[in-house]
């Protein structure tokens, strides 16, 4: 069996298989208009949880909560089930596949075998969409690849049943309903508005802006509170949460742009079109401590490399970040 799903190649996994559900129904949207709308622009920096025994460092919201918000906001209806049985979710999916049901599942990027070697390590929240079935293959509409995809039962189990951190118990998802028309404005309005208030408001010094900070006072004390080899894995994983998870810090951030960019015509307000300049200006400056950070990390840094520089280079990330969210919250209030 195999439904009639049109894959579209996305840059994230959430936000893309958002987009290509919704436009499975007819809802014609961009991967950026769903990250926006579903609030998706985060961070926080949060050492009490360990990927991989090392803190991790988030740069979108929590997982699922970008196609939740979306779907709320523009009225699409949509059931979760989450199992304790592997044969009662494989069962599960299969009766939705058998009518004609494309189904969302969270999986664990570890245990899929189409993954490159070099990007397969323990991530436990993966989204895909399968729209069909073959013997005991699936067929995978993974947005992060640029063509559908085939994964057996065997190993689509251990995805969806992957251990550790942030477990995705099978998790499995599809809409059930969906207006006729959708009107783009006022969710976009509501989305804005998250983000910003999550950026700017959050209590506590881990989240938004002030977690950017937080992090650039952390960074500049490692060398001298873990010694040169820690210091290496902490910068490594703060490198591989950045650019190599999802779509990462940079990433998310043009990823952002282009909501904005696309806003601004939707909304007919020319001052997103600024904000949008800026907050890929924003973005640039991530891709740049990126840099810098894997130069240490390679043992290849000039003097110009300090950590006190990559510190200075995320406190004026926080800096472009909150002026960019304190503007949308005038143009949006």
């Amino acid at each position: 069996m195999k439904i009639d799903f049109k894959h579209r190649h996305s840059a994230h996994c959430e936000s893309g298989v958002s987009s290509n559900l919704l436009f499975h129904y007819g809802i014609d949207i961009s991967e950026a208009m769903a990250f926006g709308i579903g609030g998706g622009l985060f961070f926080g920096y949060l050492p009490f949880i360990k990927v991989n025994k090392l803190p991790l460092t988030t740069f979108r919201c929590e997982v699922g909560g970008i196609f939740k918000r979306l779907t709320r906001k523009i009225g699409v209806g949509v059931y979760w089930q989450k199992f304790r049985s592997p044969e009662k979710a494989m069962d599960a999916l299969d009766h939705s596949l058998e009518e004609g049901i494309p189904v969302g599942c969270r999986t664990g990027g570890y245990w899929l075998p189409y993954f490159p070697s070099a990007f397969r390590f323990h991530f436990n929240m993966h989204n895909l969409v399968v729209f069909g079935k073959e013997g005991d293959k699936y067929l995978i509409s993974d947005p992060v690849f640029p063509e559908p995809v085939v994964c057996n039962r065997k190993d689509l189990i251990k995805a969806r049943f992957a251990k550790g951190a942030l477990a995705p118990k099978g998790t499995m998802y599809y809409l059930t309903s969906v207006p006729e028309k959708v009107d783009f404005s006022p969710a976009i309005i509501k989305g804005i508005k998250e983000v910003c208030r999550r950026m700017l408001k959050t209590p506590g010094p881990i989240i938004g802006v002030r977690g950017i900070r937080f992090l650039a006072n952390q960074v500049e004390k490692w060398p001298k509170k873990f010694g040169k080899r820690k210091t290496s894995l902490y910068l490594g994983q703060l490198i591989r949460m950045q650019e190599e998870l999802g779509t990462g810090g940079g990433g998310f951030r043009f990823m952002y742009a282009a909501f904005l960019q696309e806003a601004a015509g939707i909304l007919k307000e020319n001052r997103l079109l600024d904000l949008s300049q800026k907050m890929t200006k924003a973005g640039d400056r991530w891709r740049e401590f990126a840099v810098v950070a894997s130069r240490n990390c390679k043992n290849r840094a000039s003097d110009s490399d300090s950590f006190e520089a990559m510190s200075d280079i995320l406190r004026d990330c926080a800096n472009r970040e909150a002026e960019v969210y304190k503007e949308l919250m005038a143009v949006v209030h």
